[in-house]
């Protein structure tokens, strides 16, 4: 099945996203930074995204590693 029509696929693809992105931009900024528009413009919003609301983001994915765990 497809991520996009199961909920927690699509979760876990979305926190994986905002995870690498913010990981990658703390790495090297200059990668992230300068595409701020159109579809690479996902990965610069994905990073300010996990940067901002880093402690909400941290509480998904261990909430999403506890639920993955269990089934």
């Amino acid at each position: 099945m497809s991520a996009l029509f199961n909920f927690q696929s699509l979760m876990l693809v979305v926190l994986l996203t905002i995870c690498t992105c913010t990981y990658l931009r703390a790495q090297a900024p200059a990668l992230i930074d300068r595409n701020k528009s159109g579809v690479m413009g996902l990965l610069w919003k994905s990073a300010r995204i996990g940067e901002r609301l880093s402690p909400y983001v941290s509480i998904a994915c261990v909430f999403m590693a506890f639920q993955l765990i269990m089934y």
